[in-house]
Protein backbone atom coordinates (compact mmCIF):
# COMPACT_ATOMS: atom_id res chain seq x y z
CA UNK A 1 0.00 0.00 0.00
CA UNK A 2 1.13 3.57 -1.11
CA UNK A 3 2.27 5.99 1.60
CA UNK A 4 -0.16 8.61 1.05
CA UNK A 5 1.32 10.84 3.65
CA UNK A 6 4.48 10.62 1.81
CA UNK A 7 2.95 11.22 -1.45
CA UNK A 8 0.74 14.20 -0.15
CA UNK A 9 3.85 15.98 1.07
CA UNK A 10 5.87 14.91 -2.57
CA UNK A 11 2.99 16.61 -4.36
CA UNK A 12 3.17 19.51 -2.08
CA UNK A 13 6.69 19.94 -2.58
CA UNK A 14 6.25 19.87 -6.32
CA UNK A 15 3.93 22.78 -6.27
CA UNK A 16 6.30 24.86 -4.18
CA UNK A 17 9.08 24.07 -6.41
CA UNK A 18 6.50 24.91 -9.73
CA UNK A 19 5.57 28.42 -8.29
CA UNK A 20 9.09 28.96 -7.26
CA UNK A 21 10.24 28.28 -10.76
CA UNK A 22 7.29 30.48 -11.98
CA UNK A 23 8.43 33.38 -10.12
CA UNK A 24 11.97 33.02 -11.52
CA UNK A 25 10.57 32.85 -15.39
CA UNK A 26 8.52 35.91 -14.55
CA UNK A 27 11.64 37.71 -13.37
CA UNK A 28 13.63 36.70 -16.27
CA UNK A 29 11.04 37.59 -18.75
CA UNK A 30 10.17 41.17 -17.08
CA UNK A 31 13.93 41.39 -16.94
CA UNK A 32 13.91 41.05 -21.06
CA UNK A 33 11.28 42.95 -21.56
CA UNK A 34 12.23 45.99 -19.61
CA UNK A 35 15.13 46.76 -22.40
CA UNK A 36 17.15 45.30 -24.64
CA UNK A 37 21.28 45.51 -24.67
CA UNK A 38 21.44 46.15 -28.54
CA UNK A 39 20.01 49.68 -29.46
CA UNK A 40 17.68 49.44 -32.94
CA UNK A 41 15.83 46.01 -32.29
CA UNK A 42 12.45 45.30 -32.17
CA UNK A 43 12.46 44.66 -28.42
CA UNK A 44 9.66 43.13 -26.41
CA UNK A 45 7.41 46.16 -25.51
CA UNK A 46 5.21 44.46 -22.23
CA UNK A 47 4.30 41.20 -20.45
CA UNK A 48 0.59 40.29 -20.07
CA UNK A 49 -0.38 37.93 -17.49
CA UNK A 50 -3.14 35.48 -18.58
CA UNK A 51 -5.37 32.77 -16.78
CA UNK A 52 -8.03 31.26 -17.40
CA UNK A 53 -10.66 32.61 -15.24
CA UNK A 54 -10.51 36.30 -17.28
CA UNK A 55 -9.84 34.36 -20.89
CA UNK A 56 -9.93 31.15 -20.66
CA UNK A 57 -9.95 30.43 -24.50
CA UNK A 58 -8.65 33.01 -26.96
CA UNK A 59 -7.40 33.44 -30.91
CA UNK A 60 -10.39 34.44 -33.24
CA UNK A 61 -9.11 31.23 -35.15
CA UNK A 62 -11.36 29.17 -32.81
CA UNK A 63 -12.90 31.55 -30.22
CA UNK A 64 -14.98 34.66 -30.09
CA UNK A 65 -12.66 36.18 -27.76
CA UNK A 66 -8.92 36.86 -28.09
CA UNK A 67 -6.02 38.88 -26.18
CA UNK A 68 -6.61 42.36 -25.42
CA UNK A 69 -3.67 43.60 -27.49
CA UNK A 70 -3.93 47.30 -28.45
CA UNK A 71 -3.44 48.60 -32.20
CA UNK A 72 0.19 46.98 -33.56
CA UNK A 73 0.80 44.79 -31.17
CA UNK A 74 1.49 40.90 -31.56
CA UNK A 75 2.00 38.27 -29.73
CA UNK A 76 4.24 35.33 -31.74
CA UNK A 77 3.83 31.95 -30.91
CA UNK A 78 5.40 28.80 -32.13
CA UNK A 79 4.19 25.21 -32.53
CA UNK A 80 5.13 21.75 -32.60
CA UNK A 81 8.87 22.09 -31.52
CA UNK A 82 11.44 21.21 -30.19
CA UNK A 83 13.26 20.65 -33.47
CA UNK A 84 17.32 20.66 -33.10
CA UNK A 85 17.71 21.40 -36.55
CA UNK A 86 15.71 24.54 -36.76
CA UNK A 87 14.63 25.49 -33.19
CA UNK A 88 18.15 27.08 -32.30
CA UNK A 89 17.97 28.88 -35.48
CA UNK A 90 14.61 30.32 -34.10
CA UNK A 91 15.47 31.45 -30.85
CA UNK A 92 19.02 33.11 -32.52
CA UNK A 93 16.47 35.32 -34.81
CA UNK A 94 14.30 35.88 -31.84
CA UNK A 95 17.52 36.89 -29.21
CA UNK A 96 18.77 39.11 -31.82
CA UNK A 97 15.79 41.52 -31.96
CA UNK A 98 15.22 41.04 -28.03
CA UNK A 99 11.97 39.12 -28.73
CA UNK A 100 9.89 37.02 -26.28
CA UNK A 101 7.71 34.07 -27.63
CA UNK A 102 5.56 31.20 -26.60
CA UNK A 103 6.53 27.83 -27.59
CA UNK A 104 3.66 25.46 -27.57
CA UNK A 105 6.03 22.11 -27.24
CA UNK A 106 5.15 18.18 -28.35
CA UNK A 107 5.49 16.01 -25.52
CA UNK A 108 7.66 13.34 -27.81
CA UNK A 109 10.68 15.51 -29.14
CA UNK A 110 10.22 17.43 -25.45
CA UNK A 111 11.37 13.73 -23.98
CA UNK A 112 14.02 13.57 -26.75
CA UNK A 113 15.53 16.96 -26.45
CA UNK A 114 15.43 18.09 -23.17
CA UNK A 115 18.31 20.11 -23.01
CA UNK A 116 16.81 22.47 -25.92
CA UNK A 117 13.42 22.49 -23.86
CA UNK A 118 15.41 24.08 -21.27
CA UNK A 119 16.94 26.34 -23.66
CA UNK A 120 13.96 28.03 -24.51
CA UNK A 121 12.98 28.43 -20.86
CA UNK A 122 16.35 30.17 -20.00
CA UNK A 123 16.07 32.34 -23.05
CA UNK A 124 12.98 33.97 -20.90
CA UNK A 125 10.05 32.37 -23.74
CA UNK A 126 6.67 30.71 -22.45
CA UNK A 127 6.51 27.03 -22.76
CA UNK A 128 3.18 25.97 -23.02
CA UNK A 129 2.12 22.14 -24.45
CA UNK A 130 0.94 20.75 -27.49
CA UNK A 131 -0.33 17.24 -26.36
CA UNK A 132 2.16 13.93 -26.29
CA UNK A 133 2.00 12.98 -30.57
CA UNK A 134 0.41 15.76 -32.43
CA UNK A 135 -2.50 13.46 -32.99
CA UNK A 136 -6.42 14.35 -33.55
CA UNK A 137 -7.86 14.81 -30.34
CA UNK A 138 -11.19 14.53 -31.72
CA UNK A 139 -10.22 11.75 -33.64
CA UNK A 140 -9.87 9.21 -30.46
CA UNK A 141 -11.68 7.90 -27.50
CA UNK A 142 -12.20 10.47 -24.81
CA UNK A 143 -9.64 8.71 -22.18
CA UNK A 144 -6.86 8.63 -24.97
CA UNK A 145 -7.65 12.37 -25.43
CA UNK A 146 -6.89 12.92 -22.19
CA UNK A 147 -3.82 10.81 -22.13
CA UNK A 148 -2.89 12.81 -25.25
CA UNK A 149 -3.12 16.13 -23.02
CA UNK A 150 -1.34 14.80 -19.69
CA UNK A 151 1.33 13.22 -21.32
CA UNK A 152 1.93 15.60 -23.25
CA UNK A 153 2.35 18.31 -20.02
CA UNK A 154 4.10 15.29 -18.30
CA UNK A 155 6.77 15.48 -20.62
CA UNK A 156 7.28 19.11 -20.82
CA UNK A 157 7.39 19.51 -17.27
CA UNK A 158 9.99 16.29 -17.05
CA UNK A 159 12.17 17.71 -19.46
CA UNK A 160 12.05 21.43 -18.11
CA UNK A 161 12.70 20.26 -14.34
CA UNK A 162 13.35 16.46 -14.27
CA UNK A 163 9.94 16.41 -12.65
CA UNK A 164 7.20 14.39 -14.44
CA UNK A 165 3.71 16.36 -13.11
CA UNK A 166 0.41 16.76 -14.85
CA UNK A 167 0.38 20.30 -13.46
CA UNK A 168 2.00 22.52 -16.03
CA UNK A 169 4.59 25.33 -14.95
CA UNK A 170 2.93 27.65 -17.47
CA UNK A 171 -0.61 26.58 -17.99
CA UNK A 172 -0.86 27.51 -21.54
CA UNK A 173 -2.35 25.01 -24.39
CA UNK A 174 -3.18 24.81 -28.13
CA UNK A 175 -4.49 21.82 -29.81
CA UNK A 176 -2.82 20.36 -32.72
CA UNK A 177 -4.86 21.36 -35.70
CA UNK A 178 -7.51 23.49 -33.65
CA UNK A 179 -9.20 20.14 -33.21
CA UNK A 180 -11.07 20.23 -30.18
CA UNK A 181 -13.65 18.88 -28.26
CA UNK A 182 -16.46 19.93 -25.66
CA UNK A 183 -14.47 16.98 -23.19
CA UNK A 184 -11.18 18.35 -23.49
CA UNK A 185 -12.36 22.09 -23.54
CA UNK A 186 -13.71 21.63 -20.02
CA UNK A 187 -11.07 19.51 -18.72
CA UNK A 188 -8.79 22.00 -19.25
CA UNK A 189 -10.50 24.83 -18.08
CA UNK A 190 -11.45 23.28 -14.87
CA UNK A 191 -7.77 22.62 -14.19
CA UNK A 192 -6.83 26.68 -14.83
CA UNK A 193 -4.96 25.82 -18.24
CA UNK A 194 -5.59 28.33 -20.56
CA UNK A 195 -6.39 27.54 -24.43
CA UNK A 196 -4.36 29.07 -27.16
CA UNK A 197 -5.67 29.29 -30.87
CA UNK A 198 -4.81 32.16 -33.11
CA UNK A 199 -5.22 34.82 -34.46
CA UNK A 200 -3.14 35.21 -37.98
CA UNK A 201 -1.53 32.58 -39.13
CA UNK A 202 1.08 32.32 -42.19
CA UNK A 203 -0.10 28.92 -43.38
CA UNK A 204 3.45 27.52 -42.76
CA UNK A 205 2.32 23.89 -43.00
CA UNK A 206 1.58 24.41 -46.89
CA UNK A 207 4.23 24.09 -49.55
CA UNK A 208 5.80 27.54 -50.06
CA UNK A 209 8.30 30.00 -50.44
CA UNK A 210 9.59 31.94 -47.72
CA UNK A 211 8.89 34.99 -49.68
CA UNK A 212 5.58 33.87 -50.33
CA UNK A 213 5.13 33.53 -46.33
CA UNK A 214 6.48 36.57 -45.90
CA UNK A 215 3.57 38.47 -48.11
CA UNK A 216 0.98 36.62 -46.78
CA UNK A 217 1.63 37.19 -43.16
CA UNK A 218 2.42 40.72 -43.80
CA UNK A 219 -0.89 41.15 -45.37
CA UNK A 220 -2.56 39.37 -42.90
CA UNK A 221 -1.59 41.54 -40.44
CA UNK A 222 -2.41 44.75 -41.90
CA UNK A 223 -5.75 43.96 -42.15
CA UNK A 224 -6.15 42.91 -38.42
CA UNK A 225 -3.60 45.48 -37.12
CA UNK A 226 -2.69 43.05 -34.04
CA UNK A 227 -3.21 39.81 -32.79
CA UNK A 228 -1.56 36.34 -31.79
CA UNK A 229 0.59 34.94 -34.54
CA UNK A 230 1.13 31.17 -34.92
CA UNK A 231 3.77 30.20 -36.91
CA UNK A 232 5.64 26.75 -36.29
CA UNK A 233 9.92 26.08 -35.70
CA UNK A 234 10.27 23.15 -37.75
CA UNK A 235 9.48 24.95 -40.74
CA UNK A 236 12.78 25.54 -42.87
CA UNK A 237 11.21 28.33 -44.61
CA UNK A 238 9.69 30.05 -41.10
CA UNK A 239 13.26 30.03 -40.04
CA UNK A 240 14.10 31.49 -43.21
CA UNK A 241 11.31 34.08 -43.18
CA UNK A 242 11.70 35.09 -39.11
CA UNK A 243 14.63 37.77 -39.34
CA UNK A 244 12.42 39.62 -42.72
CA UNK A 245 9.17 39.40 -40.63
CA UNK A 246 10.79 40.75 -37.21
CA UNK A 247 12.42 43.60 -39.04
CA UNK A 248 9.26 44.58 -40.81
CA UNK A 249 7.44 44.76 -37.66
CA UNK A 250 10.12 46.87 -35.84
CA UNK A 251 10.36 48.91 -39.04
CA UNK A 252 6.34 48.97 -39.12
CA UNK A 253 6.24 50.45 -35.58
CA UNK A 254 4.59 47.22 -34.09
CA UNK A 255 5.08 46.01 -30.75
CA UNK A 256 5.58 42.50 -29.61
CA UNK A 257 3.76 41.34 -26.11
CA UNK A 258 5.11 38.69 -24.42
CA UNK A 259 2.38 36.63 -22.52
CA UNK A 260 2.74 34.97 -19.10
CA UNK A 261 0.49 32.77 -16.59
CA UNK A 262 -0.68 34.57 -13.63
CA UNK A 263 -0.33 31.24 -11.29
CA UNK A 264 0.53 27.70 -11.94
CA UNK A 265 -2.66 25.39 -13.20
CA UNK A 266 -4.61 22.74 -10.31
CA UNK A 267 -3.56 19.34 -9.92
CA UNK A 268 -5.03 16.34 -12.21
CA UNK A 269 -5.47 13.52 -9.97
CA UNK A 270 -7.54 11.61 -12.68
CA UNK A 271 -10.94 11.84 -15.23
CA UNK A 272 -12.85 14.01 -13.86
Amino acid sequence: MPNVDGYQKARSLIRLVGAALLMSLFASAAARAAGCPRKGTLGTSRLLKVDAVDFPRVGLKSFPQTLPLRDHEVVLTFDDGPWPPTTPKVLAALRKQCVLATFFLIGKPAMEHPSMVRRIAAEGHSIGTHTWSHSDLQAMPRIDAFSEINDGIAAVEWALHRVATTTPTTPFFRYPGFLMTPETLHLLQSRGIVVFAADLWANDWDPQTPEHELRLLIERLNVARKGIIILHDPQAKTVAMLPAFLRYLRENHYRVVHVVPTGPAVDFDGVP
